[in-house]
């Protein structure tokens, strides 16, 4: 589609805000007071933005855009977008936030990287016809409200499987339930280190070192499917589950169940603990959780029955949490695309 093409400092106005100190802001009460990022850093008795603005920030995380739907203090770290009669606010939103890497690319960098008001206004911004950019905006809302609502759905669905899951393993005193030391009834492994020279960037086997996320991918695994373990530093205490074989490095421990524990109802245990296990993890420049920590849980052992019975039900639960999650990958996709699409003017 043809469209004129304007700078955006002919067609909006670009306002700084004012800084406001600290002493002056409430933690609750008032307008939120936003500086730097779409999280009020306080609140404030007057407003000086109204809603449904567009925001740049200058300072620090500069070039970043947000919208924002409710009235507002701006600090001197954020340029307010008012746009004229010939543009509507969120399509300037849409348009702006797709200039994101532009706006970036501006960024005169020094002890605090700042972009320039004259640098967003030389931005050049499309003005197609009112009618064409409600058009847009309404295409991308309703893509938008798709997204919001599968991200409600995903929040309210952890939070029910972490309700069920913490009142189906708090069984301690519970009839045929005996509670037990974690290295009573498994054993602990560390792993082994690799060079991350020696790994590739896809393939069959992960390799797991300070994060649930694989370093990398191995040629082999030295440990099977269906496997329990816990980083032990890095992202200290975080607690994950291989469904396939992999390789474990020396931050990660394996918990290889005995007969009388399943490895996936340990895993869930340990789920469980994990604020426990990262209340333990000693700070320092690589936070370390010790290995004696975790074999000193006390767990409850109920029957095989029972924890398989549990580990049913709370699969079912991650198995629900994941099918949505891939339902918003790809409507986040979708919207993407159509974004792109809709954007793109000659």
């Amino acid at each position: 589609m043809k469209v004129e093409w304007k700078k955006l400092g002919d067609v909006c106005q670009v306002l700084r805000g004012k800084r406001l100190t600290k002493s002056q802001l409430s933690e609750t009460e008032g307008y939120p007071v936003l500086h730097g990022g779409s999280t009020p850093m306080g609140y404030y008795g007057e407003y000086n933005r109204k809603a449904n603005t567009t925001v740049v920030v200058n300072t620090g995380n500069a070039g970043s855009v947000f919208f924002y739907d409710k009235e507002f203090w701006s600090s001197d770290a954020c340029f307010s977008l008012y746009p004229n009669e010939k543009i509507l606010d969120k399509f300037l939103y849409l348009y702006v936030y797709g200039c994101e890497l532009i706006l970036k690319g501006k960024i005169r960098a020094g002890a605090m990287p700042t972009i320039d008001a004259a640098a967003v206004e030389s931005l050049q911004i499309p003005i197609p016809s009112l009618s064409e950019q409600q058009r847009i905006v309404g295409i991308l809302d309703t893509f938008s409200s798709s997204i919001d609502n599968l991200k409600a759905q995903i929040a309210l669905r952890r939070k029910q499987y972490e309700h069920y899951r913490d009142q189906l393993l708090d069984l301690e005193g519970k009839e045929g339930v005996e509670m037990k030391a974690l290295g009573d009834i498994c054993k602990l492994e560390r792993g082994v280190r690799v060079i991350k020279k020696e790994l590739q960037e896809e393939g069959a086997i992960p390799v797991f070192q300070n994060s649930l996320t694989p370093l990398g991918y191995y040629e082999k695994s030295n440990y099977p499917a269906n496997t329990a373990f816990v980083i032990c530093a890095g992202a200290a205490g975080e607690v994950g589950f291989s469904k396939i074989a992999f390789w474990a490095a020396d931050d990660c421990t394996c918990i290889i169940c005995s007969s009388i524990i399943s490895s996936r109802y340990a895993y869930y245990l340990l789920l469980c603990k994990q604020h426990l296990l990262k209340s333990q993890v000693r700070k320092a420049s690589v936070p370390r959780l010790s290995k004696n920590v975790i074999e000193k849980l006390s767990i409850p052992v109920p029957s095989l029955l029972e924890q398989s019975r549990i580990v049913s039900i709370l699969d079912t639960f991650e198995a629900s949490i994941r099918n949505l999650e891939a339902q918003l990958a790809e409507r986040q996709k979708q919207y993407e695309y159509y974004r792109n699409q809709l954007l793109t003017f000659e």
